[in-house]
């Protein structure tokens, strides 16, 4: 039946308990949009690689415990979410995604950030709370267009100051980790702004850790406050 539907673009195929997908789905050549959000997948076929227009894949609250080498052909993607799964590695493929500007990661089980990701150099969206992270690589700093990080509720115990190097950042979010202390050069990062406590609001989250003092002293008077006692004199 697929074949008949060779000129679909978009496909909702959300909240179906679907456990698999047809190998037929490679048929859908057309397709720019597809969700499988809220289902019982434990696996997504290798055909998958060969939707070539695909820019939208939302496979969020499945079953999933990895994910295929070929998804990495679909090098259109310019938005990819495997939250709520069992994922703890990417396939080094996935660094084809130069297209890709938001990624998805949350609520899995990632100890590390998968290093296909530092490859992503149009990410402009990446969300990793809730996973079991201890650290943060050097290599972050490759993701020149980050806007937005998400590491909340992990187990990161310190920042590298790398980070500090991504000038277009507008909102961080560690709350809820294990730091004690933050970079020194984190006052580069101008264009957060603020601290902020609601979840959507831009600036600096990082309420919930263990900062010692005179950090934790300092941020009672707000980022410029941190940024005043960071600054070399």
């Amino acid at each position: 039946q697929c074949s008949r539907l060779r000129g679909l673009q978009k496909l909702n195929l959300s909240m179906n308990c679907l456990c698999s997908l047809p190998p037929a789905l490679s048929a859908l050549d057309n397709l720019v949009v597809l969700n499988l959000w809220g289902n019982n997948l434990s696996s997504l076929p290798p055909e998958i690689g060969l939707l070539k227009k695909l820019r939208v894949l939302f496979a969020c609250r499945n079953r999933l415990s990895e994910v295929p080498e070929e998804l990495g052909s679909c090098t259109c993607l310019e938005v990819l979410s495997l939250a709520n799964n069992q994922i703890s590695a990417l396939p080094s493929s996935l660094a084809a995604m130069h297209n890709l500007t938001k990624l998805n990661l949350s609520h899995n089980r990632i100890v590390h950030i998968p290093t296909c990701v530092y490859s992503m150099k149009g990410l402009v969206f990446l969300h990793l709370a809730c996973n079991r992270l201890e650290t943060i690589a050097d290599q972050i700093q490759d993701l020149v267009n980050l806007k937005i990080l998400i590491v909340e509720g992990n187990s990161i115990h310190t920042l590298p100051k790398t980070l500090c190097f991504l000038e277009s950042l507008e909102l961080l979010n560690v709350d809820f980790n294990a730091l004690q202390s933050v970079p020194v050069e984190m006052y580069l990062l101008s264009r957060l702004g603020r601290l902020a406590c609601h979840p959507l609001d831009k600036g600096l989250h990082i309420i919930h850790n263990p900062l010692l003092k005179p950090i934790q002293e300092v941020l009672q008077g707000g980022l410029s406050a941190l940024y005043n006692y960071l600054k070399p004199t």
